[in-house]
């Protein structure tokens, strides 16, 4: 392993070290309240209007055998009701009693008692400078969360982003978007061998997708590229950009091709930041102002 990767692994490890000391979550009882962080966690994930076990565990990262420990300990303690969701009795439902209820506000005060604790002894530019690089560690945690992979064209996280792609271009292109004018990209032109669909989920919700139109011997096109706005930021758009290259790549092609509309500025600034040159219009796309290539061949 090179050093600087090994420095690197040191580095996060102190930072590991002395956050989980100075937040009290090496404690038996975090915030004085009798049970570990986990516990506590739960209990303000879970929130005022409950929520389904599966979901909690996938946005906790949670072992299922563990989830239930910390549910059970935290039924026994009258906190918490679990039971099967009336519309779907397969579905498990966790919701706050009463006192669930109390003890997350409770939870809410001293959590609160506790970010105070941690920037009162600094100068008031030293908690400007901590408060920013929390800012940039929770954002590159939370990319590092990001999976991409292939998804069914007519998926249901498929059609959520393609909804969402026509509804956000509709609301900025200048004459809104028709997707009946524009060309195609139809699950079935999204689908191998003729195509392939990339979706972009974090806590297993979709957050953006790209997809692929094959034409043989002739360049590829990318289609759809969409990013959700409270993923942006995340380095999402550029993730699924290169994703979308090598499965291009995998599968012969040398040079893709793109077009794009002039509203979309952030998504001109990606393509021309990772390669792509702008050329003479190669096809009708009625939305389109910019034409981009790029070869991609190895």
């Amino acid at each position: 392993m090179a050093d600087a990767a090994v420095a690197a692994i040191e580095w996060v490890r102190r930072f590991n070290r002395t956050v989980t000391q100075r937040i009290g979550a090496l404690d038996d009882g975090y915030l004085a309240r009798g049970r570990p962080l986990g516990a506590s966690r739960l209990l303000w994930e879970i929130g005022a209007g409950g929520n389904d076990v599966r979901s909690l565990r996938i946005r906790l990262g949670l072992d299922s055998g563990y989830l239930s420990r910390l549910l059970r300990s935290l039924e026994q303690d009258g906190l918490v009701r679990v039971e099967p969701d009336p519309s779907d009795r397969r579905v498990r439902t966790v919701r706050l009693t009463a006192g669930g209820e109390a003890e997350r506000e409770v939870l809410d005060r001293l959590s609160d008692d506790l970010a105070r604790d941690l920037l009162d002894p600094l100068s008031e530019s030293q908690r400007a400078r901590l408060v920013d690089a929390m800012g940039v560690v929770e954002r590159l945690l939370t990319a590092g969360l990001v999976e991409v992979g292939v998804e069914g064209a007519s998926s249901d996280a498929a059609r959520f982003c393609m909804r969402s792609y026509v509804a956000e271009l509709d609301r900025r292109f200048d004459a809104g978007f028709d997707p009946e004018r524009s060309i195609s990209a139809d699950p079935d032109e999204l689908t191998e061998p003729v195509g392939l669909l990339l979706v972009a989920r974090l806590h297993d919700e979709p957050i953006g997708c790209g997809a692929l139109k094959f034409h043989d011997r002739a360049p590829v096109e990318i289609k759809r590229m969409w990013v959700a706005t409270a993923a942006r930021g995340l380095g999402v758009g550029r993730r699924i950009l290169s994703e979308l290259e090598q499965h291009a790549r995998d599968r012969g092609a040398r040079v893709a091709r793109l077009e794009t509309n002039r509203a979309l500025g952030e998504a001109i600034n990606l393509y021309r930041s990772t390669g792509y040159t702008e050329v003479d219009p190669f096809n009708d796309e009625p939305y389109a102002h910019h034409w981009f290539e790029k070869p991609i061949a190895t």
